[in-house]
């Protein structure tokens, strides 16, 4: 019998307890894990000591790792990126709400991201439940939503004439702006069907989503902002507190995230591994 612990949130998420994930894991241990990754989309692990090897190997535990295009990778770990900001920089990564890569035909699946530098105060990460806010939706809203999809991009964000690319320090922690600019927008449903909870999915977000398809843009716009402001509310959300060996895994099918930047002045340095997706279906 397994003695790992799983402590729901409050709010999206689950605490994992009594793992040391730079040791070897049972299968009958990551199946503990694995079941409350997909019952929380979200799970968070303290006090974790490892090198870039061992997030490599429990990386690929889950599966095929997703070498980022746009980050600068760590000094000899292709697989990992860095997520860093320095203390003469204003402008943080992930600054704002989103969920990653929904830029791709077939979304990544998750993202693991370890704390690897933090400043004395502040850097915490905002995670929002996209299921419950989709059930929080009323019945003429979902009705509407059914059946739509909207197209996803990512060259506002990092191509060559981005925001983050015209005046930001933020564009020296980029690369492959070309990528980005010769990367095909694509199209996912509006809701989803998720792959491993079946729980239908809100799948907009503010930093990759540019319209809804089929829409003038200005009804697109103002029924993306409504959705917006509807899954940020705080019933929705959990604040995650980076403390040294803290590890986030989160899903990006099922939550949004928000790196909160909020520590003008300090270095703080994440080690993040993506993995791949699947295509999504209604």
């Amino acid at each position: 019998m397994s003695s790992i612990t799983v402590t729901p949130c409050k709010g999206p998420g689950a605490e994992i307890g009594n793992v040391d994930i730079s040791q070897p894991i049972s299968d009958e241990d990551f199946a503990v894990i694995r079941q409350a990754f997909a019952d929380h989309g979200l799970i968070f692990l303290r006090d974790q000591t490892i090198t870039p090897e061992q997030h490599i190997e429990f990386a690929e535990r889950w599966g095929d790792i997703n070498v980022n295009r746009f980050f600068t990778p760590v000094d000899g770990y292709p697989q990992i990126a860095e997520v860093r900001k320095e203390p003469d920089q204003a402008t943080n990564i992930g600054g704002g709400w989103h969920t990653d890569h929904s830029y791709d035909a077939e979304p990544a699946m998750g993202s693991i991201l370890v704390a690897r530098e933090l400043p004395p105060k502040g850097g915490d990460t905002m995670f929002a439940d996209m299921a419950a806010a989709y059930e929080a939706l009323d019945d003429e809203t979902k009705q509407l939503l059914d059946g739509l999809e909207a197209v996803h991009s990512s060259k506002h964000i990092f191509g060559g004439q981005s925001a983050y690319k015209e005046g930001s320090d933020v564009n020296e922690r980029l690369h492959n702006a070309d990528a980005a600019d010769a990367l095909d927008d694509v199209v996912h449903p509006v809701i989803i069907t998720h792959p491993l909870s079946g729980k239908k999915i809100l799948y907009v977000n503010a930093a990759f989503t540019i319209g809804m398809k089929g829409m003038s843009q200005e009804d697109s716009a103002a029924l993306l902002m409504r959705l917006y402001m509807h899954a940020q509310q705080d019933q929705f959300v959990t604040r995650f507190e980076w403390k040294p060996g803290s590890i986030a895994f989160w899903d990006n099918r099922a939550t949004w995230h928000y790196a909160l930047n909020d520590y003008q002045g300090e270095r703080r340095v994440m080690h993040r591994i993506t993995l791949e997706g699947c295509a999504l279906a209604a």
